[in-house]
């Protein structure tokens, strides 16, 4: 015996729940305060421009969306300065003495800030390098 086929889809494509719309703000977040934290928080949001239900979900989002530091990423981050500083320190005082002048205090300075400047931005580098490696390396295998 055979089953009938009904002229309609058993299952509906219309969302059944309305939390499943992209958008649509469904749940809530409840927190205690002070007195005072409340007119804290109150007078911040004013002072931004929005209301206070609009500041605290922009605070929230924008505290849940920020990434920790990777501490491997700090770590390589402060050797890869390190090395840079240090290599540079030897050369600019090798470069130096051979035309028989002094490596001056500002130079150092010079130095340091470069490396500061660069130090995440050259370890999120090496880090997606060793890694995209280790992935190539795991696939040939």
């Amino acid at each position: 015996m055979s089953t009938p086929e009904l002229p309609f889809p058993i299952r509906s494509e219309v969302p059944l729940r309305d939390e499943t719309r992209p958008g649509f703000r469904t749940k809530t977040i409840a927190t205690r305060l002070t007195p005072g934290e409340l007119a804290e928080v109150e007078a911040t949001a004013e002072s931004a421009g929005q209301s206070l239900a609009e500041w605290l979900r922009e605070t929230a989002l924008r505290a849940s969306r920020q990434q920790p530091p990777d501490p491997i990423e700090l770590l390589l981050a402060e050797v890869w300065a390190l090395r840079y500083t240090l290599l540079n320190l030897f050369h600019s005082k090798a470069k130096a003495a051979s035309e028989g002048t002094k490596l001056m205090p500002d130079s150092i300075i010079k130095i340091r800030d470069q490396a500061d400047t660069m130090k995440f931005q050259k370890a999120h580098r090496i880090l997606a390098d060793f890694l995209a490696l280790a992935r190539a390396h795991r696939a040939d295998k």
